[in-house]
């Protein structure tokens, strides 16, 4: 495929978004087709699909959907859907399996989109979800979306965020065990954490951003009634940054308010100690609606806030809210950017 018909065929004054179709045992054909669907869409950016074409076409079928699409050196227009075809899904998928055939296919998009970008013929990337099991029965030895990037765009400092609406957080650690989230919960971190988040979060907002930190214990321990990683680590930590660095940063907060404060507005974001602190509030508040940033990498990234769900996978009941929503806001922080 003529990679350089893409400066020829698409509008220059749009961000030009590479959607990756994620697993295609899941979802992610499913909601990429929805979310494309979408014309108000094309009105901020021109969508590029990096996917398999043949597998595309007969999921919309079987589904029902209207749509469709040209080969990326075909457009003749910006208001088509293009795709880049990788063509690398051959003979039958079974739907809701993981398995080494759509693991390695998932890894290849983003690797492509990886490529595209590097090759300055696309400005953002959002992934549809991929199954963690799946490429590595595929053969890559990642946890997943963020540290696969990380690798492909050899950065060093990186962190996994959610948008939703006014809430944004940044998470200390990820796909670890909660034992071992907890032992991760250290001054040293905190501070290159908070440094990092402050940096990014002002750079992608372009303002001076306002933190917050949320405490790891139960109402961030009372003063050391519940717990000692309070007094001894993130205090300590937001403490340095204000005075050290001049951050406009404050906590340890509540974990149980400091996530609907945040919601509200008063925070620009807020660093949360493990995953789940971070995601049960923002699925609880915006599910559907927020988006998974990668902070730190050279490009924007954006994703879904949900996985797989091999269980609903080919039902035509996958909702396409969240992958509509991390398509525009790719486009918005690379148009800003």
């Amino acid at each position: 495929m003529n990679v350089n018909a893409i400066e020829n065929n698409l509008k220059p004054n749009l961000p030009r978004i590479g959607v990756t179709m994620g697993d295609a045992a899941g979802i992610g054909a499913e909601i990429t087709l929805k979310a494309l669907a979408d014309k108000n869409l094309r009105k901020i950016c021109q969508p590029i699909i990096i996917g398999d074409a043949a597998f595309l076409r007969k999921t919309a079928k079987d589904l029902g959907l209207e749509f469709d699409f040209v080969q990326l050196a075909a457009a003749t227009s910006a208001n088509q859907t293009a795709i880049y075809d990788l063509n690398n899904l051959a003979g039958e998928i079974k739907l809701g399996e993981d398995s080494a055939v759509t693991g390695k296919a998932a890894a290849e998009y983003i690797e492509t989109a990886v490529w595209l970008w590097r090759e300055k013929k696309i400005d953002a990337i959002a992934t549809a979800p991929i199954s963690k099991k799946a490429i590595a029965l595929g053969g890559y030895g990642f946890p997943g979306h963020t540290e696969f990037l990380a690798y492909l765009t050899d950065t060093r400092e990186f962190a996994m965020s959610f948008f939703a609406e006014k809430l944004r957080v940044v998470l200390l650690s990820t796909h670890v065990s909660l034992r071992e989230a907890i032992g991760l919960v250290k001054k040293e971190k905190l501070v290159e954490l908070i440094k990092f988040s402050h940096r990014e979060i002002s750079r992608l907002l372009k303002k001076d951003a306002k933190l917050a930190v949320a405490g790891l214990n139960p109402h961030a321990s009372e003063g050391g009634m519940f717990g000692t990683e309070e007094q001894a680590e993130i205090i300590p930590a937001i403490a340095e940054c204000r005075r050290k660095f001049n951050i406009n940063v404050s906590g340890a907060f509540s974990p149980d308010t400091i996530f609907l404060r945040g919601f509200r507005g008063d925070f620009d974001a807020v660093v949360s100690c493990y995953h789940d602190q971070a995601t049960i509030a923002v699925k609880c508040l915006s599910f559907g609606a927020s988006v998974n940033v990668t902070l730190g990498l050279p490009l924007v990234r954006t994703s879904v806030d949900h996985g797989t769900a091999f269980d609903i996978a080919g039902k035509n009941i996958a909702d396409a809210s969240s992958m509509k929503a991390a398509i525009r806001l790719a486009a918005n922080l690379s148009a800003n950017s």
